[in-house]
């Protein structure tokens, strides 16, 4: 197996918390890792009809056949349970006593999250990021801009194809290919997560609207001219969009407030977590048609967003990551707030630097004052740099 970020924090939070819920986009690796975590626990998943039907009709008797700790897998397919599991762990509070999983982050759900306040650690597990597959420590989100990591060998790596294949684990397991993987990944993900979270007659038009959220990626979220192009009404948009957010395909980086006395854009970008599955959705259908392809810089984008998210998710960090963009047409793609400073962030899916790349850096450092941390800009190329006052960063050494 190939180890995980998340597998430290896991460990941890079991030893603080009596339940533990691993949540995650179906077949990143949840099961396999908390198997392998608590070897010693008993397992059930919730996906076997039987144990399915017993959890649903008799939760009691299901939760007592375990007199020790035990892993639920695919949780939310008996969602009853979780009032139980409560009062169990409030009348012994046995630290790791229930380890959760789920392909929904079921603890957004009202009754869910209530039932477990106070006595659950929530970590999330997305697919592999690039340090995972390659064996390679993270720079802290607190060390960009600040220094550049050293001894990494990119010589195996091409941007295109690893933008193109995506990084579900079962792709590079299995060496499958990508396009046929995600092709059979999307049917089951539609035929059976979207079913369980809303009722959606009509999967056409949700799949419609997933390949124009594609088409949409990093862009200003405008749910009327989705709602218009897809043919449904804006609220359907909306809850839809919430269906992919909790199921981890897509994720919104949110507005940041800072106005430095200027007007700003109030609506989210949307990217997505994984660019196999953007490219899927885009019909891309080999790695070097991206060279050329309109999305290009979008994609980039949504790489780089991802791996930020996953650093922090995969630490059981919150991201706090955002964009900042005013009125007038400024913008700079992420800000990493640390509370005492803001560390702006440049994307350019461009392998050669310009002086065009560090507009938006520079109009930035000059109206923010004291609060500006390092400035970065991450680039398609293959050199990383210290470059005017900003630390450039390759694609792969960030």
């Amino acid at each position: 197996m190939i180890p995980r970020k998340l597998e430290k924090p896991l460990k941890l939070a079991a030893t603080r918390y009596p339940v533990v819920t691993v949540t995650g986009p179906r077949q990143s690796g949840k099961t396999t890792l908390v198997q392998i975590v608590f070897s010693g626990h008993q397992y059930v998943s919730l996906e076997d009809p039987e144990q399915r039907t017993f959890a649903v009709a008799d939760p009691w008797g299901f939760l007592e056949q375990f007199e020790d700790c035990v892993i639920l897998d695919e949780v939310q397919r008996a969602p009853d349970l979780f009032s139980y599991i409560q009062t169990i762990v409030d009348s012994a509070d046995h630290p790791g006593k229930f380890i959760l999983t789920g392909s929904q982050n079921f603890l957004l759900l009202r009754t869910i999250g209530h039932s477990l306040a106070g006595r659950c650690a929530a970590l999330h597990l997305l697919p592999f990021s690039l340090s995972e597959l390659m064996d390679w420590p993270d720079l802290p989100l607190t060390d960009i801009g600040r220094r550049i990591p050293s001894k990494r060998d990119p010589s195996t790596l091409d941007l295109f194809q690893w933008l193109f294949t995506g990084c579900y684990p079962r792709i590079h397991d299995k060496n499958l290919p990508a396009q046929d993987w995600l092709k059979n990944y999307m049917l089951t993900y539609i035929e059976r997560d979207v079913r369980d979270l809303v009722n959606i007659g009509d999967l056409e038009a949700f799949q419609r609207v997933m390949g124009l959220c594609a088409g949409r990626t990093g862009q200003l979220l405008n749910l009327n001219s989705i709602a218009t192009d897809c043919g449904v009404t804006h609220t359907t948009v909306r809850r839809w969009l919430s269906v992919l957010e909790a199921s981890f395909i897509v994720m919104m980086l949110h507005p940041h407030h800072q106005n430095f006395n200027k007007r700003l854009i109030k609506s989210s970008k949307l990217y997505f977590v994984d660019t196999g599955l953007l490219c899927y959705l885009l019909r891309i259908r080999h790695a070097q048609d991206m060279m050329l392809h309109a999305s290009r810089g979008a994609i980039f984008e949504s790489f780089v967003v991802s791996e930020l998210y996953k650093r922090a998710l995969h630490e059981a960090h919150e991201p706090d990551l955002y964009f900042w963009r005013d009125s007038a047409g400024h913008e700079v793609d992420i800000i990493i707030d640390r509370g005492t400073e803001l560390i702006p962030v440049e994307i350019k899916s461009g392998k050669t630097l310009t002086p065009d790349f560090f507009k938006g850096l520079d109009f930035w450092k000059k109206i923010s004052g004291n609060q500006v941390g390092p400035a970065a800009l991450i680039y398609a190329g293959d050199h990383s740099l210290r470059q005017k006052d900003h630390t450039v960063y390759a694609w792969w050494n960030f």
